[in-house]
């Protein structure tokens, strides 16, 4: 009997023995991913998890390495991302390793089952491969698995234009599901710092604004209904750039095309000179407008400051055209052309010049021969068209009438040095008239432009960069 217990405590101190060791030695990682997730484990990658159970919960991250090259022309931006997606898999919840979470290889992740995300508005993309892939898989004991990787996407932005460059974009970034329903599958942001960005990152036309717009599109198609997610990045544009390159610069132009009204108005190539500009929108526009309008105005008084000169000619036309007739003038051909150089100039009755006749030569008989001295008028013309037979007589002061070169003229005179004296006074009046009046327009040019591109700024400024800022954040 001794001898059979003793045998048995032997057999029973082999078997503690056994199952110490075996306790002692862990098992090898080979062994554990194979038991995990190999060919003997049973998992199934083409398994989502919960199969015919509850929807897989996915928190997604998003931080942001770069962000740029943001295109007017083309509606689309660039940017550098971590996404970063975390689920939920009972499958591969373990206690036979120690650590509480597993770092595995990028080759792992055909063995395990993916989210099937996508961007919705993506343009173009591309993974980064160097100098291995660009990848992150990590395993936690109660089942849950960190997927990370890095991409570089070009996303379409649609872009409204119409306060540039006082304008705020809004960008968006839209994450969806492209196979799994929202029975399957189902997007969220993660809870903590869903949006990262990296510190010191900028923009260089723009400044993003620090709030993070989070918001869901659950997208409904003909297939059935989809989770999505979008985050919103709002772009402010710096005016920095512009008011050195376009504002300024175009500013200066427009006050500098000013210093033609201080200019001699016989001075044609300076003033002209001043009215060299290019366009930007409507600033652009305006600021050529202003300058345009400058010239116009050049032209104006360079139009006023000439008449008188058009009234001489007008003498001399008359002079030799009474020479030629052998001294003979029609009093209507006169009245009419009088009437014509009022209308031209806009004379009124009321003026001193009005209808006035300078230098009308009369004709003297004197031994055969006809002799022409200057006599000027300065008396108004009642002609009208319905009174067109007085119209031919009645030009008070002096008006001849000769009959032919060898007839006798019908004349009243004034004395030979009055008229002399009253012509030569007629006619500087007359050039000092129109002169003034050129120097009258420059004048009110001077404080009138200057003025109007002041309220025109005024406005400018606060529709686009105060009214319209508003209505963009109300948005």
């Amino acid at each position: 009997m001794s001898r059979r217990k003793d045998g048995e405590s032997v057999g029973q101190c082999k078997e503690v023995d056994t199952s110490a060791r075996t306790r002692q030695v862990p098992m090898s990682p080979s062994d554990f991913l194979d038991k995990l997730m190999g060919r003997t484990s049973g998992y199934d990658a083409r398994i989502r998890p919960n199969f015919k159970g509850p929807a897989v919960n996915v928190s997604c991250n998003i931080f942001i390495n770069s962000f740029g090259s943001i295109a007017e022309t083309t509606m689309d931006y660039r940017v550098n991302i971590f996404l970063r997606q975390q689920w939920n898999d009972p499958r591969l919840a373990y206690a036979e390793y120690p650590d509480d979470s597993l770092d595995l290889d990028p080759s792992m992740l055909d063995s395990i089952w993916k989210p099937d995300l996508f961007f919705a508005n993506e343009k173009g993309a591309h993974f980064h491969e160097v100098t291995t892939d660009n990848k992150l898989l990590r395993i936690f004991k109660n089942g849950n698995v960190l997927y990370s990787i890095r991409l570089t996407l070009t996303l379409s932005c649609p872009m409204d234009l119409k306060n540039f460059p006082m304008d705020v974009q809004t960008c968006i970034m839209q994450l969806e599901s492209f196979g799994y329903t929202m029975n399957d599958l189902i997007f969220e942001w993660q809870e903590n710092g869903p949006v990262q960005v990296a510190e010191g990152l900028t923009l260089p036309q723009f400044i993003l604004k620090d709030e993070s717009d989070l918001r869901y599109c659950t997208k409904h198609y003909n297939t059935g209904k989809f989770t999505c997610i979008e985050v919103r990045f709002h772009l402010e544009r710096q005016m920095g750039y512009y008011l050195i390159q376009m504002y300024i610069p175009s500013l200066l132009i427009v006050i500098l095309s000013w210093v033609s009204f201080w200019i001699n108005m016989d001075a044609a190539p300076a003033r002209v000179a001043l009215g060299i500009t290019t366009a930007i929108d409507i600033w652009m526009a305006v600021c050529l407008l202003f300058v345009f309008s400058a010239l116009l105005e050049y032209a104006a008084v360079n139009f006023v400051s000439r008449q008188h000169k058009e009234l001489l000619r007008f003498r001399r036309h008359h002079k030799s055209k009474s020479k030629n007739s052998g001294g003979a003038v029609d009093p209507q051909e006169l009245a009419d052309s009088l009437h014509r150089v009022n209308i031209d100039n806009g004379l009124k009755p009321s003026d001193p010049l009005y209808g006035s006749v300078t230098n009308i030569y009369t004709s003297n008989h004197r031994e055969g021969e006809v002799h022409e001295s200057r006599l000027t008028s300065t008396a108004a013309l009642t002609s009208t068209p319905s009174n067109s037979k007085d119209s031919k007589a009645n030009i008070n002061n002096t008006v001849t009438v000769l009959n032919t070169p060898g007839g006798t003229a019908k004349t009243t005179q004034n004395p030979p040095g009055a008229a002399t004296s009253g012509g030569s006074k007629s006619t500087e009046e007359m050039r000092k008239l129109f002169i003034d009046r050129a120097k009258k327009i420059d004048t009110v040019s001077r404080a009138g432009f200057p003025l109007a591109f002041l309220f025109f700024n005024i406005f400018y400024w606060v529709l686009y960069k105060i009214l319209r800022h508003e209505d963009v954040h109300k948005q």
